[in-house]
């Protein structure tokens, strides 16, 4: 069985003498980092993935599983969220972002559980494509039902 990229870094991060200064970025922070760069690494159970974030919102690549078709990113308070799929099937996961240098950890929001260990990579080195299908996040997001919807759904209304 293959250990998990957390359990081979843990003991690196732990050793006396190396500084650990992560910092949590903001959402602003974050979309500065992440627009027309592309975040590639691993996650904690050992896949890959690299997804090249467009200024548009797309999310170009390999999110670990499949390539990406109709993915988008945004930043939600000071959080980056990727949307999957089309609006009936549209699959969301939001994370914190933990910079320690060049590293980042990727953290699910709310639970602050480590999903993913990555690095920043300037531009599109892979040139992540949309594989001649396009997509507009504009469009796609704005078919997710609002806050206030979902509660007005949830009160009966």
């Amino acid at each position: 069985m293959k250990p998990s990229i957390a359990l081979v870094l843990a003991p690196l991060l732990a050793l006396p003498g190396l500084p650990v200064r992560a910092e949590m970025l903001t959402g602003p922070q974050i979309r500065e980092l992440f627009t027309g760069n592309t975040v590639a690494g691993h996650y904690v159970t050992g896949g890959p993935f690299s997804e090249y974030h467009a200024a548009d919102g797309r999310a170009l690549g390999d999110n670990g599983l499949t390539l990406n078709v109709d993915a988008c990113w945004n930043t939600d308070g000071d959080n980056v969220c990727y949307h999957y799929g089309p609006a009936k099937d549209r699959r969301t996961y939001c994370f914190t972002v933990e910079r320690n240098g060049d590293n980042l950890a990727l953290k699910v929001a709310g639970s602050g559980r480590l999903n993913a260990l990555a690095t920043v990579e300037k531009g599109n080195p892979k040139e992540h494509g949309d594989g001649g299908r396009r997509w507009s996040c504009d469009d796609l997001l704005s078919q997710r039902p609002s806050e206030r919807l979902r509660a007005l759904a949830r009160a009966g209304r």
